[in-house]
């Protein structure tokens, strides 16, 4: 078993690799004058099980780009199988035809990896499960679940007036599962979105007065769904409002937008590189999920169940 990793998350690259005992694959991804992305692999790796690490965050299109580069030289270097450890899919957002004449990018980016020459995918909390049926190849949706309601249980217990609230209808299957491993209460943000960006929140179905509330979701980019559902939360009587979120996106000036708002914490994981803005804020914490995906990775190479890590 061997790990590469490239430029976007070399942090959690090394953590998962420390997690392992395993040395990363000496290997240089760099760019040329004109910003051709070049890739040298400076060990040989013939007949290995090669694990690539590299969410597909900002800047996406550069490391989606590198990615694909990684896995052409990986397959021109004999290797026996090639996983694509991807933390953070980006693209996942565009799954389906929003309007007419509109792709569906999602799908073009899983045909671009296969077709670069991957056996696996790695993934983990998928914007839509669906999206496992772009890849023609095995994929591995796992669930950060695990991490943060640990966190939670040892910040917040579990039952006594604790509330899991979704910030949108489509996450209602996420929160559900959160509020039935915490023994907690639901309750949904009822959302209207004008326009593309900009989110409304318009009323919450369910009982949070008096109640600690916890909003849980998968990606957090402009935070503005977050810190409105936060206000709303407030008004309608919650004593306290926090969020656990998978992926911390955190676009423009979302992390002061967090700090701003009736949030106690935001907790993230570190599926993408923390900014500076993300490193120095009060507000807004990491943790990590390379045990999570270190225990995958060893499970695909010895070929053992994954889902049992869940059970």
């Amino acid at each position: 078993m061997k790990i590469l990793t490239g430029n976007s998350n070399r942090p959690l690259a090394e953590a998962i690799s420390a997690y392992l005992n395993l040395p990363l694959v000496n290997a240089s991804v760099r760019r040329f004058s004109d910003m051709e992305v070049f890739v040298e692999i400076n060990e040989n790796i013939r007949g290995e099980d090669v694990f690539i690490i590299q969410p597909t965050s900002f800047p996406t299109n550069d490391n989606l780009m590198e990615l694909l580069v990684t896995i052409d030289a990986l397959k021109r270097s004999s290797a026996r199988r090639i996983t694509a450890v991807i933390p953070y899919y980006g693209y996942a957002r565009q799954d389906r035809k929003s309007g007419p004449r509109t792709p569906i990018s999602a799908k073009l980016v899983a045909n671009l990896i296969t077709t670069a020459g991957v056996d696996r995918v790695l993934t983990v909390d998928l914007h839509a499960g669906q999206i496992q049926g772009f890849f023609d190849i095995p994929t591995d949706n796992l669930f950060a679940a695990p991490v943060l309601t640990k966190d939670i249980k040892e910040r917040f217990g579990t039952g006594n007036n604790l509330c899991i609230v979704s910030p949108d209808v489509g996450g209602v299957v996420r929160a559900r599962a959160f509020a039935k491993r915490l023994d907690a209460e639901l309750a949904i943000v009822d959302k209207r979105r004008e326009r593309a960006g900009v989110s409304e929140v318009m009323n919450i179905i369910g009982e949070v007065d008096g109640k600690r509330c916890i909003l849980v979701d998968d990606i957090v980019d402009s935070a503005g769904t977050l810190c409105n559902a936060a206000v709303a939360l407030k008004e309608a009587g919650a004593l306290s409002v926090a969020a656990y979120v998978t992926h911390g996106v955190l676009s423009g000036g979302a992390v002061a937008r967090v700090s701003a708002s009736p949030l106690e914490s935001l907790v993230i994981t570190d599926s993408i590189q923390a900014t500076e803005a993300v490193r120095v804020s009060q507000t807004v914490r990491q943790l990590s999920i390379a045990p999570l995906l270190a225990e995958a990775m060893a499970r695909i190479s010895e070929e053992k169940s994954v889902s049992s890590l869940f059970d």
